[in-house]
């Protein structure tokens, strides 16, 4: 587990940053009490309705196209840095001992239905369940593979402030076209920006133009993705 080189108080002020400098930020009202109010009944709204009848559809697909679990569960650092477990749909061809490597594009470890599923975003939908857990926001920062963290921890500034609030589904780094692969310092650096500024904005207001810029991204398909 990381650990934090800044005392982060509960229900007084949280620390956030900008490209250039740190600003602290009295939490709002909504994200005091209503943002976890928004998370579970979104999350809740999401399994009954959607998930209940796309799980099993989507488990019989991914068993048919390759031997392996239906879902993929990935150790990811949280808030405050707790490690959990993180959900998604199976979309590679299952290799137990395999050790990290993030997906590239043309990936020949990626299924027929795994395609699919990763550029219409429906990989992500088993994290509703992470956010019923408490564990995941559905809007906030990209949970990221610990072995991101141990490579940028120490090398882009500020970039352990984004633990400051919880992980979520979708966030303003994707809905700005800041996912999938980093192959680059630059790549992450801009993407961890978009993550301080939305720990900074956060609101209702933002929190629901996210959600429809997602939904609208997985009709359309997210060319970042492979």
């Amino acid at each position: 587990m990381l650990t934090f080189d800044l005392a982060i108080k509960h229900n007084t002020t949280f620390v956030v940053a900008n490209a250039n400098q740190l600003d602290v930020v009295q939490p709002s009202a909504y994200v005091r009490y209503g943002k976890r109010c928004f998370d579970i009944v979104v999350s809740a709204l999401v399994c009954v309705f959607i998930l209940s009848w796309l799980y099993p559809i989507l488990a019989i697909l991914i068993k048919l196209s390759s031997p392996g679990p239906v879902l993929f569960q990935q150790q990811r650092t949280g808030r405050n840095g707790r490690d959990f477990r993180c959900l998604k749909f199976r979309t590679m061809r299952h290799k137990p001992r395999a050790g990290f490597k993030q997906c590239a594009k043309h990936d020949p470890r990626v299924t027929t239905i795994g395609k699919f599923l990763r550029r219409s975003n429906l990989d992500e939908m088993p994290q509703f369940i992470n956010v019923l857990m408490g564990e995941m926001s559905v809007v906030g920062p990209r949970p990221h593979a610990v072995e991101h963290d141990d490579r940028y921890w120490f090398v882009l500034p500020n970039y352990h402030l984004r633990y400051l609030v919880k992980p979520g589904i979708t966030g303003l780094a994707q809905v700005r076209g800041a996912r999938g692969e980093t192959s680059g310092m630059i790549k992450m650096k801009h993407r961890v920006q978009y993550d301080l500024l939305y720990a900074k904005r956060q609101s209702l207001d933002l929190d629901i133009k996210l959600c429809l810029g997602t939904v609208t991204g997985m009709v359309k398909g997210n060319v970042n993705a492979w």
